[in-house]
């Protein structure tokens, strides 16, 4: 079944980004395929709230303190999340999606449902593929 896509229209915005703007689309879709950034952000979605570091890195399973770290940096100088800074002792730092954020795993969102009622062909074409190279 052909699928339709309008590339012409995708291509015409793209065309009318300046360099520095277009440099930025990417680097930003970049990011957001990065290993812990859409995991992260659907974490602090799903809270609904503000979450402290070490909550959001119980949530994100693997994610070392300093990857999350580095995230979180990038996704607040990308406005995708705040970060507040409470003057305790200990200090305590919260974070939370933005409403940009939002919008975007809104867009994201049939995407993992797409993947993950697709698995068992993912699977089926991995097992093929391995079958095949041994």
């Amino acid at each position: 079944m052909k699928r339709h896509i309008d590339w012409v229209e995708v291509n015409a915005a793209c065309e009318a980004l300046d360099e520095n703007e277009d440099s930025l689309t990417r680097e930003i879709v970049t990011r957001l395929a990065e290993k812990w950034t859409l995991w992260t952000l659907a974490e602090l979605a799903a809270a609904d709230a503000p979450m402290r570091f070490s909550r959001l890195m119980e949530r994100v399973e693997g994610v070392s303190q300093k990857s999350l770290t580095k995230v979180l940096r990038q996704l607040e100088r990308d406005g995708l999340v705040t970060r507040v800074v409470f003057a305790q002792v200990p200090p305590r730092v919260e974070y939370q999606t933005t409403e940009i954020a939002l919008e975007m795993l809104e867009l994201v969102h049939p995407l993992w449902a797409w993947a993950s009622s697709n698995v068992g062909k993912f699977q089926a074409a991995r097992a093929a593929y391995d079958k095949r190279r041994k």
